[in-house]
């Protein structure tokens, strides 16, 4: 028996907003359902977990407690894509040997962008 990993799910405002942000991110289509409720990325033939997202009444407040690391050896260029996109550039960081920067989305979700 084996427990896969089937979604990472962002509880937000807005899901079709919040889908396109990371759609442009990531280079990688918003999947046809979309609408202002309930969204995905890669649902459908993707080589990893596909992102969900769903309009929820209350959002935890405060810090989320998990993100999610995108890493590139182009990462400067990905931090300045995801500002261009409406992301906030929160602050850079170089720790235990790893180069990052932690951003928010649209909506205040932080995530990192790591250099590869």
């Amino acid at each position: 028996m084996t427990l896969a990993l089937g979604h990472i799910t962002f509880d937000c405002d807005h899901a079709s907003t919040l889908a396109a942000f990371y759609s442009q991110l990531l280079d990688k289509p918003v999947d046809p359902e979309a609408s202002e409720y309930f969204a995905t990325i890669g649902k459908y033939g993707s080589d990893g977990p596909a992102l969900m997202f769903i309009k929820v009444p209350d959002k935890n407040p405060g810090k989320n407690v998990l993100h999610i690391d995108f890493h590139s050896a182009q990462w400067r260029d990905y931090i300045e894509r995801a500002i261009s996109l409406g992301g906030k550039h929160i602050g850079d960081f170089d720790e235990y040997g790893q180069q990052w920067a932690t951003l928010a989305d649209p909506e205040g979700n932080l995530f990192d962008i790591g250099k590869d």
